[in-house]
This record gives structure tokens, C-alpha cells and sequence, in this order.
């Protein structure tokens, strides 16, 4: 596994980046998957939440780079993702393990190979859980939310169930978490501990906003107060 040690010691060469082809679509739901789960896992010293950047098995099996996978969202435990970041890929006979999950999110160019060239390809790399997401109401998926645990060298669909809000959901065992694909087309994330969604990016920046909102109308009403009171006493003295 690499190690911080070599990334101090050692120059690492960057793998390429990968070739862009999302919509603003895709790109709004992949922000917001990453920012979630990397609050919601990246306390944790160990954890890689990224996305967007190569999953090969070594640097000596590239043969065409344009073969290769790049998923929207990878996460993996008991890892060190300063050296995985400064490798600019996820490389798992660097690491010693491939990532624990992996999602893809719909694009129209690409749905097609997400659920086949790419679900064959992670089984292939022993990616032990993938999931798809599909948040464009178009349908570019043969369904919204799709997950798969790796047994016998393919996957086998994870339950889903459908709630009484229209909500489809089903658990991840890597992350401890239920996917939740939502009637707005979002995909969340619900905490069978806490019983309570993870907070997105907006949602959080949205609360903070509220609390500013709270803070300046306290100290407006405080202000108003103190003034309400001093022409109150000056009064009382004339």
C-alpha cells in the first residue's frame, strides 16, 4: 500500500486526468454525493471519498487508457487517500485492495456502458459493491437506483424497496447506509443509526445562513430594545 512515507520521500507521477463528458446534471448530483459522504466518512483518517479519476489494477496493465474506467464516486476504508490524491487515480496494487464502493451516475452518452461494459469491468477489478444512480428523469437507466454486491465474480442486485413517500431505497453494507432515490430525482443518503438523512452541502450552507439570519434579528431586536429603554428613562427624567 502507499504509504504518506512515500509520498514525502518519493516522486509520485500523476496518472493523466481523465477525459470530461458529463452534463450539469450529472455533475450537480456527483458534487453533491461527495460532499455528503465525504463529511459524513472523512473525519475518519483512513477513507478516500473521491471520484473522477482512474481505476486500474497497475500501471503496467494500461494498454489504452481510453478503455478505462473513471468513476463518478469511489470510496474505500483503511486507505491512505493522501497518497491515492497525489497519485491522481486509484491504483489497487499500489493501494492492496480495490475500493469498497463505486457509483456511476446517468449520462445519456454513457448509461448504456454503466450497465454493462462498466458493471462486467468492477466485478472484473473485485470491486466488492457498485451502484448506479439515474437523476435525470429521462430514464437513461433501466431504473433509477440500481446496486450490486460482488459474489462469485458478478454482481447480485440488492434488495429495493419502495416507501410510501415514492422514495426507493435499498442498503449498502460498505458504507452502513441506505441510497435513497427520492421523488425530486436526488439521490441521498439515510443513517439507519441516527434515523436521519446526511446533511447535504446545501442544506448545511442553508443553516448557516439561518443562523445568520437568527444572530442579526437578535441583534437588531436587542438594539431596538436598548433604544426603546433609553427614551423610555430619558422621558422619565423630563
Amino acid at each position: 500500500m502507499t504509504t504518506k512515507l512515500d509520498i514525502a520521500t518519493a516522486a509520485i507521477e500523476s496518472l493523466p486526468d481523465p477525459p470530461k463528458k458529463r452534463d450539469m446534471q450529472q455533475y450537480k448530483h456527483s458534487v453533491r454525493t461527495g460532499s455528503t459522504l465525504q463529511a459524513h466518512l472523512g473525519k475518519r483518517g483512513d477513507v478516500l471519498v473521491a471520484g473522477e479519476g482512474y481505476l486500474i489494477v497497475s500501471i503496467g496493465s494500461v494498454q489504452d487508457w481510453r478503455q478505462l474506467f473513471y468513476p463518478d464516486c469511489v470510496v474505500a476504508f483503511g486507505v491512505d487517500p493522501e497518497a491515492i490524491v497525489a497519485r491522481n487515480g486509484y491504483v489497487i496494487s499500489e493501494v492492496g485492495k480495490p475500493p469498497d464502493f463505486v457509483l456511476e451516475i446517468a449520462l445519456r452518452t454513457t448509461a448504456r456502458r454503466d450497465e454493462t461494459i462498466k458493471q462486467e469491468g468492477y466485478a472484473g477489478l473485485n470491486v466488492p459493491e457498485f451502484w448506479r444512480f439515474d437523476g435525470s428523469g429521462k430514464g437513461f437507466y433501466s431504473q433509477p437506483l440500481w446496486g450490486g454486491l460482488l459474489i462469485g465474480g458478478a454482481y447480485r442486485p440488492i434488495e429495493l424497496t419502495e416507501e410510501a413517500n415514492g422514495e426507493i431505497r435499498g442498503y449498502s453494507p460498505a458504507l452502513s447506509l441506505y441510497l435513497c432515490a427520492d421523488t425530486k430525482n436526488q439521490l441521498r443518503f439515510w443513517d439507519p443509526e441516527t434515523q436521519e438523512y446526511l446533511t447535504t452541502y446545501e442544506e448545511a450552507l442553508e443553516a448557516l445562513e439561518e443562523r445568520d439570519r437568527e444572530r442579526t434579528a437578535r441583534i437588531e431586536a436587542e438594539a431596538e430594545i436598548a433604544r426603546l429603554r433609553d427614551r423610555l428613562f430619558r422621558s422619565q427624567r423630563g
